[in-house]
């Protein structure tokens, strides 16, 4: 009982988009692994998203399926950035990178700034989908934990960090090598790559444009 309210109590005080972000996560995972949904029905795919992709009846004897089949699975945009694969080291590995770097950007650089936090998570993933049209890229939430991971590095270039205790280094280079420990796993690295790049494409507009040329470029709507 004391242990259920240390969580309950753990989780209340977790930053409120942090808290819904991470909880998404852990909850599509779950459904996935409880077989409620199948990653099939998660993945990023533009066709089923933006065209009617229709089966013939004749090719399908459910029915069901042939009337989903003829809709557009918009639903897929959101789902592509929160499943982190099935349970194991790997999930355990992203969802804490996820859960830390999320609420330490929250309640750190973007600290009473919650509709400016909002809007770079929507930017974030926009480019990432934009991208995703081109490439082959079937789940995004790992890149979106790399972006957050770079953007969070270069607010706080002077703290030093240890990897499991092999190393340390400056938080700048801790996407990198998060890139090479894929790398080193036989993951593809790809993803790791796009997550830096959408990361740094918003620090240098919301960051360094500003402070070079005086102006922002990136400017969060009254409605957030």
């Amino acid at each position: 009982m004391a242990a259920l309210e240390t969580f309950t109590q753990f989780y209340m005080q977790m930053p409120p988009v942090t808290r819904v972000y991470t909880s998404a996560c852990v909850l599509t995972t779950l459904a996935v692994q409880l077989e409620i949904v199948s990653p099939f029905q998660l993945y990023f795919n533009p066709r089923l998203i933006f065209y009617n992709f229709q089966v013939r009846m004749i090719d399908c004897l459910d029915i069901d399926y042939y009337r989903t089949s003829c809709l557009k699975q918009i639903w897929r945009i959101l789902t592509t950035f929160l499943f982190h694969g099935p349970i194991g080291f790997s999930f355990m590995f992203n969802i804490i990178f996820t859960y830390r770097h999320c609420a330490m950007l929250e309640e750190g650089s973007f600290r009473s700034r919650t509709a400016d936090f909002v809007y770079m998570l929507f930017l974030g993933a926009l480019m990432m989908c934009i991208i995703g049209l081109f490439v082959n890229l079937l789940f995004l939430g790992h890149a979106f934990t790399i972006m957050l991971v770079y953007i969070w590095s270069r607010h706080n270039e002077h703290v030093l960090m240890n990897f499991f205790g092999l190393f340390n280094f400056h938080a700048p280079y801790l996407p990198w090598v998060l890139l090479g420990f894929s790398f080193i796993l036989g993951n593809s690295i790809i993803i790791d790559l796009l997550g830096i790049a959408v990361g740094h494409i918003y620090y240098y507009l919301e960051t360094i444009c500003p402070a070079r040329f005086g102006f922002r470029l990136l400017k969060t709507p009254r409605f957030l």
